[in-house]
């Protein structure tokens, strides 16, 4: 197939490009500036601003189908940079551009505990994104809600494991958690996300489903800081608690300043992000890679 990737030099987007590639798939990545090495050179990479819908015609003509990934983890209001923007008015316009072009099959990025009701504007944007996808007429879609994705990084990608490494497992003496740290997390490998969006462009099973994307175990998010320091061969550390109710405002404040979260993100983080993946291990034969020291062990390797 032809394949429209966007966000393809993102995180995520890389993994994807990959396993399209490996598949058979000739792919498009639409980029507002070109990247030099972000992506192979089969790759063409064709300008266009998700948030300009005159600038999409050119990156979804010819194109069978679109893997959309565009999304944020926090806003810049003053620069435009909105959960409302980039995740439901950027759908907005691709979708747009697809339909117009006559391009079929469409394959979303969303996220876990995305929801009408949701505890942040993450949430609720991205729902309002799938709405728009499922009410777009493709003869072929699928959702994807994944759960914290995990695996090694190129340089200049964030990924959820070597931030905290960066941010709180390395530098801190102690480390800080919210709450009592038992909110528990799911974190799935970044080649199950990638194989599964990939099958679910010409998996039947897969037309008009949405699918949460989780790894095969739970775990409390005071485990999670303590298997990321194993994988980084640092030693564990004191966890000292931070009280709900006194990091709510401080975080209101200073997050985002001083603080590497937001409000948002604190919400859904002591909120929990677990899901029962195995509709999606099922039909995209998946074995889910655990998380664990073994798994993570690509956190050494860090600068």
């Amino acid at each position: 197939m032809r394949v429209l990737v966007s966000g393809g030099t993102g995180f995520v987007g890389q993994y994807i490009v990959n396993h399209l590639l490996d598949a058979g798939h000739s792919v498009r990545s639409l980029v507002r500036t070109p990247i030099d090495g972000r992506l192979p050179e089969s790759v063409e990479q064709i300008q266009g601003d998700v948030l300009k819908p005159a600038s999409l015609a050119a990156a979804v003509a010819d194109m069978d189908a679109v893997i959309h990934l565009v999304g944020i983890i926090e806003e810049k209001p003053s620069k435009g940079i909105t959960f409302d923007a980039l995740h439901r008015q950027a759908t907005k316009n691709l979708v747009g551009a697809a339909r117009e072009a006559g391009v079929g099959t469409w394959i979303q990025m969303s996220a876990n505990g995305a929801r009408k009701d949701g505890v942040s504007g993450y949430q609720t944007s991205k729902w309002k994104a799938e709405e728009i996808v499922k009410e777009a007429g493709f003869a072929h879609w699928t959702i994807f809600r994944p759960s914290l994705v995990f695996g090694k990084p190129s340089d200049g990608v964030p990924e959820f494991a070597s931030q905290l490494v960066n941010d709180l497992i390395k530098p801190l003496p102690v480390w800080p958690i919210f709450g009592d740290g038992a909110f528990a997390m799911q974190p799935v490998h970044i080649d199950d996300v990638a194989k599964a969006f990939v099958s679910a462009l010409t998996s039947e099973a897969a037309q008009g489903q949405t699918y949460c994307l989780s790894g095969p175990e739970a775990v409390p998010f005071k485990d999670i800081l303590r298997r990321i320091a194993s994988g980084a061969g640092v030693r564990h550390r004191p966890m000292i608690p931070q009280p709900l109710w006194l990091m709510r405002p401080v975080v209101s404040i200073l997050g985002g300043i001083l603080l590497p979260i937001s409000s948002d993100q604190l919400e859904m983080l002591v909120e929990g992000n677990t899901c029962d993946g195995s509709a999606a291990a099922e039909d995209f034969e998946l074995a889910m890679t655990p998380f664990n020291a073994d798994t993570l062990s690509y956190l050494k390797d860090l600068d």
